[in-house]
């Protein structure tokens, strides 16, 4: 894993290993992430599943994109434009959402109905709720009323919230308003901790 001790909120060239390097440390890099993201994945209802990112899941991205596709220095600038708007900025916390149902015509069917669930996406814990806010960089709800199977969530938390939510113990709930798709789900203790490494 990367040294993230210094609260790192970008990843930069210099943070790249060279392709052979990363080749002899990837297996068990990628072993030791499987737990990092399931302290940091959480479901809501039956379909949908929320991953929260930072700078090791994106710089682990990153990294695995370039190993697999081989695309050099030109393709890092891709990737880093593309990962580093979801590593939190100290007072937040950012999600791919993710809709996964594995059936196609299930799938169709349910994301038809889903239209403008990103924007329905909260946290609710010791009195306070947040909201997230999709990412604006294009339209994922169609004319149509059908939504994406991936979105990416921003939660900006104010000096409260945060404070709120990194106390131990705070039950944390993740829920979803949409008239469609009502859920919630309570964060396990592991979760709320892991997640409250985000803030700065």
């Amino acid at each position: 894993m990367m040294d993230t001790t210094m609260e790192r909120r970008s990843i930069t060239a210099a943070d790249i290993m060279p392709m052979a390097e990363y080749g002899k440390i990837r297996r068990e890099h990628r072993r030791k992430l499987v737990d990092v993201k399931r302290k940091r994945r959480v479901h809501i209802g039956p379909h949908v599943s929320l991953y929260f990112e930072n700078f090791d899941t994106m710089w682990a991205q990153v990294q695995e994109m370039l190993f697999i596709e081989r695309g050099g220095d030109e393709q890092l600038e891709g990737e880093l434009a593309a990962y580093n708007p979801l590593i939190p900025q100290g007072a937040e916390l950012v999600a791919t959402m993710m809709i996964e149902i594995e059936d196609e015509n299930v799938r169709k069917r349910i994301l038809a109905s889903l239209g403008y669930v990103e924007d329905t996406v909260q946290f609710s814990f010791a009195g306070h709720t947040v909201k997230g806010v999709p990412e604006a960089d294009l339209d994922r709800t169609t004319e149509e009323g059908k939504t994406s199977s991936v979105h990416f969530l921003h939660f900006a938390f104010t000096p409260e919230q945060v404070a709120a939510f990194k106390t131990p113990g705070t039950q944390v709930i993740a829920g979803i308003t949409h008239a469609k798709y009502g859920h919630m789900a309570l964060l396990p203790e592991e979760s709320r901790a892991a997640l409250a490494e985000d803030f700065a």
